[in-house]
C-alpha cells in the first residue's frame, strides 16, 4: 500500500486518467462502462481521503514542538503574560524614528 504523498498523488492521477479514457470511449455492452466509471470514482474518492489522512498524520517536528511549547509557557507564566504580549503588539510605538 503506498503511503507517501507522491505515490498517492500518482495513484490519483492514474485513476483520473483511466476515468477520462472510459468517458471518451464508446459504451460497452451490459452497462460495463457506467459501472467501471462508478468504481473509478469510488477509488478516486478513497485515494483523496488517503491523501488527506496522510497530510494530517505527517506533522512536522517543529509543529509538534511549537504546540508543546505554547502550553508549557502558559503553565509557567500564566495568562497575564499573553495579555501583556498582545498589549505590546497593539501599540505601534516601535521602529526607526522619522527624519526631521
Amino acid at each position: 500500500m503506498p503511503s507517501d504523498r507522491s505515490s498517492l498523488d500518482a495513484l490519483k492521477n492514474i485513476i483520473a486518467e483511466v476515468d477520462l479514457i472510459l468517458e471518451t470511449t464508446p459504451g460497452l455492452p451490459q452497462n460495463r462502462t457506467g459501472r467501471s466509471r462508478e468504481l473509478l470514482r469510488t477509488a478516486l474518492a478513497i485515494t483523496k481521503d488517503l491523501i488527506s489522512e496522510n497530510r494530517k498524520a505527517t506533522k512536522s517536528h517543529a509543529a509538534a514542538l511549537g504546540h508543546k511549547g505554547g502550553s508549557s509557557i502558559a503553565e509557567k507564566r500564566g495568562s497575564d503574560y499573553f495579555r501583556e504580549l498582545a498589549k505590546k503588539r497593539k501599540t505601534h510605538g516601535g521602529g526607526r524614528p522619522k527624519k526631521t
